[in-house]
């Protein structure tokens, strides 16, 4: 049975520590050989957007654009459906690899046999 990690990041720039943290567990995750999907939802759903998350700065933290590319390359971005709506978001938005989708997509990730699920 493969690993999978759901990661549900629900912080931005309003609260950068919880947010880089979900960004390093879930590149950490990739690293290690577990499947991840990242989950942008809230204040984290500006970081789906071009240029964003290169905006992004916390000292002594890796650079929140190079763990986007970590979790883009070998994982799963998913930007929440209500959100996205609330924020004016639209697909022709997105960075390209980047996904728009709602509660039923995110509880079928989080309860699929050897998943396990975070919340930030």
């Amino acid at each position: 049975m493969a690993r999978s990690l759901v990661i549900k990041v629900t912080a931005g720039a309003d609260a950068p520590e919880r947010c880089n943290q979900a960004f390093t567990v879930a590149a950490a995750a990739l690293a290690s050989g577990v499947q991840v999907s990242l989950w942008l939802t809230g204040e984290a759903s500006w970081f789906a957007l071009p240029g964003r998350a290169k905006d992004f700065s916390l000292p002594h933290a890796v650079p929140l654009q190079d763990l986007l590319d970590a979790v883009l390359a070998a994982g799963k971005v998913t930007v929440c459906t209500q959100c996205a709506a609330r924020r004016d978001i639209t697909m022709d938005d997105l960075i390209d690899g980047v996904r728009i989708a709602g509660a039923p997509a995110f509880v079928e990730e989080a309860v699929s046999d050897g998943a396990q699920a975070l919340v930030y």
